[in-house]
């Protein structure tokens, strides 16, 4: 197949990636092991884009965007349909992000057949004003009808919009595997870590995640370690600028990390925290538990998708309740560790990448696929 994905930001990731560029990062390279033709579109931002024109063995055009939250997708989105259009690039178009759903319509009647994936109810995320909830909510209504399929990647999201349209979706989750890395040091040593010193955030820095809930959190806590919080928002933002304020000898910034040095973080931290509002399938939390690190998540129904009963969970929100978990991480490590080797062994057993490629080439071949995830344990 000729296959074509937009609506993430960078392959290989850079400043701003998400949950959308470590998929893509995983996904794509491995349809091109399985012989097929993919071409990404990667977005140029004034501070930050990288500069490539493959990557393993994925062709990448680049296309500049605009700086403001929300139009910079739309206007990145809308020169990638147009390309693929005019010069007939792809005969399949893997769209990330529900909210690029309007792209499907002239694809379509360009004869393409187009897949949106869609990892979430996108309007109920925080970071969003009042008019682009209005655009989200429109857009689902898009996604539902216009493209060849759309595809989840959990099975809540996947239930709302089949109870809401009547219709039935997708559900291909994320997969845990991590390739593994050297035991350098090196970044550690950079931000003046030791391995097991620290707990661990990495991600974004938007309301979403639930950061306004793990600083205050952390700092109730008894624990001499600190907390360092990879990442950062795409755009400066108020929020961004408050959860910074709330640094001090403890709670450390270090900015933007990436590829194996994440990894490197992510294997010597003593526990790794996911507070979350909303989130869909979480990349980090399958990635977290692959490496069989221990972890402390929110209970939102995402989340406990992904982990059973294999980790710690606190109260949604609840800023007593996460410090209590941080304390009992403290106290009784043992039982983290142990829990941390169940939740390896969930994730091998049902988040696979090379399955999740299979699966999606089998969609995107118009095949409908068993739903054995629908009832994970």
């Amino acid at each position: 197949m000729r296959i074509a994905a937009f609506g993430f930001r960078s392959l290989p990731s850079t400043n701003g990636s998400a949950g959308a560029d470590k998929f893509v990062e995983e996904l794509l390279p491995r349809l091109v092991s399985r012989g097929h033709q993919v071409l990404a579109y990667n977005r140029k931002y004034k501070d930050a884009f990288v500069p490539v024109t493959t990557y393993k063995g994925v062709n990448i055009k680049t296309f500049s965007t605009v700086q403001k939250k929300g139009f910079d997708t739309l206007v990145h989105s809308f020169k990638c349909t147009c390309d693929i259009i005019f010069h007939n690039r792809a005969d399949v178009v893997h769209i990330q992000n529900g909210g690029n759903s309007i792209w499907a319509l002239p694809l379509r009647l360009f004869g393409k057949k187009v897949f949106v994936s869609q990892d979430g109810v996108d309007w109920k995320r925080d970071k969003w004003p009042w008019y682009g909830k209005i655009y989200l909510r429109l857009s689902a209504f898009i996604s539902a009808r216009i493209p060849n399929m759309v595809i989840f990647d959990n099975v809540l999201a996947r239930s709302y919009f089949e109870k809401k349209f009547r219709k039935k979706f997708e559900f291909i989750p994320f997969g845990s595997e991590v390739p593994p890395v050297d035991d350098n040091l090196e970044v550690l040593q950079k931000f003046g870590l030791t391995p097991g010193s620290y707990y661990l955030f990495v991600g974004r820095f938007i309301p979403d995640k639930g950061l306004h809930y793990l600083i205050p959190a952390f700092k109730k806590a008894k624990t001499k370690r600190k907390l360092v919080l990879i990442g950062g928002s795409p755009n400066p933002s108020p929020y961004e600028q408050q959860i910074m304020s709330m640094g001090n000898e403890n709670v450390l910034f270090p900015g933007y990390v990436y590829g194996d040095d994440t990894i490197r973080l992510m294997k010597n931290c003593y526990v790794y925290i996911q507070p979350s509002d909303v989130e869909g399938l979480s990349p980090v939390v399958l990635m977290v538990m692959g490496l069989e690190v221990p972890m402390i998540v929110s209970d939102i129904e995402e989340n406990l998708y992904a982990v059973g009963d294999t980790v710690s969970t606190f109260k949604q929100g609840d800023i007593h309740s996460l410090s209590t978990q941080i304390n009992f991480a403290e106290s009784d490590y043992p039982v983290m560790k142990e829990m941390a080797g169940k939740a390896k062994e969930r994730a091998s057993k049902y988040f696979n990448w090379d399955k999740v490629t299979n699966d999606h080439i089998r969609v995107f071949n118009g095949e409908q696929l068993p739903d054995n995830h629908q009832h994970v344990a």
